[in-house]
């Protein structure tokens, strides 16, 4: 199915390529292609805006996720029961707030996929809220990542990696 990528920001120039190649890998290494997955390309005005009703913080972040299915399982994929339920939601991505905290090194393409990585764990039931479920999502990250890194000669890490 399909992989939706919005840009709905200016404050940072984006090519949307880079980061679309790279997600359709990791889609393919999670096993997720069938199913439908919105990346919208937000600001820090909007992203701040969005986590201020949603998570009721009123600051910027670097990404925030929307499932379609609500009780899915860490480990497990999405069961739907009609086609149009073949969706498992949607990325917001705080572009800018993600390019400001780059360090000198980090290439900002890479930082976007680890990021978009990060949001499409949490489409698929990985939380960070205690211990035990960072370690499992910092080991199903992990995983993706290295995979991803054979398949593309790029060394990336996980986003949770310093959560716990």
């Amino acid at each position: 199915m399909s992989l939706v990528l919005r840009n709905l920001q200016r404050a940072v120039p984006i090519r949307r390529a880079p980061l679309r190649k790279k997600m359709e890998i990791v889609r393919s290494i999670l096993g997720v292609q069938k199913f439908d997955l919105a990346i919208v390309c937000v600001d820090n005005k909007s992203i701040q805006h969005i986590n201020r009703i949603y998570r009721e913080k009123n600051l910027p972040t670097d990404v925030l996720s929307f499932p379609f299915h609500e009780n899915v399982k860490a480990g497990e994929l999405p069961q739907p029961d009609f086609p149009d339920d073949y969706n498992l939601g949607d990325i917001f991505l705080g572009v800018e707030y993600i390019f400001q905290q780059c360090k000198g090194n980090e290439d900002y393409y890479d930082i976007l996929t680890v990021t978009a990585t990060h949001g499409l764990c949490h489409l698929l039931g990985f939380t960070h809220s205690t211990q035990a479920e960072w370690q499992k999502m910092y080991q199903k990250e992990k995983q993706v990542l290295e995979e991803l890194s054979r398949r593309t000669g790029t060394r990336l890490q996980p986003l949770s990696r310093g959560l716990f």
